[in-house]
């Protein structure tokens, strides 16, 4: 079996393979925001409306034929948000840059003008990934994610400004 990481655009026949990758990581309660139980019905109907969106596309990284990681991106009026998954066992094996290489590329392709996302606090692995593609943090959110267990976890926001040319607001900050 090779190691090699393949990056592809999903279609409507992977979404059983995506499944079972989002139900796994889901399953280990601390990467992604979605928890279990997961609704089969809810998931495959929007997976399969999500293959036919304009601004939106979801990235599968292979090897060896077998999924695992996947990458999700949705834009609206230049701005293109990010989720990404990486199977147990495949993490810091080059599957989460494959899939930043690939979503960067279209984020660029498509004319986006900044790249966002939120990670957990303590998603340090995925922090540092993010900054090697040159995002930056803007903040924090406070007791923003509300967990099964009903905790509140806080989120980093990171983004990658792809659009340095543009000026930016000619307002001053108000004044607190």
């Amino acid at each position: 079996m090779s190691s090699e990481v393949s990056v592809r655009r999903a279609e409507a026949a992977d979404f059983d393979a995506w499944y079972e990758l989002f139900e796994a990581v889901a399953g280990e309660g601390r990467w992604i925001g979605a928890e279990l139980p997961l609704d089969r019905d809810w998931f495959v109907r929007s997976f399969e409306r999500s293959l036919d969106l304009d601004g939106f596309a979801r990235f599968l990284a292979e090897i060896g034929g077998a999924l695992v990681g996947e990458l999700g991106v949705t834009a609206h009026l230049g701005v293109a948000d990010l989720g990404m998954m990486v199977a147990d066992g495949h993490r810091g094996r080059g599957v989460g840059s494959a899939l930043m290489e690939a979503c960067v590329g279209w984020c660029r392709d498509s004319a986006m003008h900044k790249v966002t996302l939120h990670v957990f606090p303590h998603n340090a692995a995925a922090r540092a990934l993010y900054q090697r593609f040159g995002f930056e943090e803007e903040g924090r959110l406070v007791r923003h994610y509300r967990r099964a267990t009903g905790q509140l976890w806080d989120a980093i926001p990171m983004a990658l400004v792809l659009d340095e040319a543009a000026p930016g607001s000619p307002f001053a900050d108000a004044a607190g």
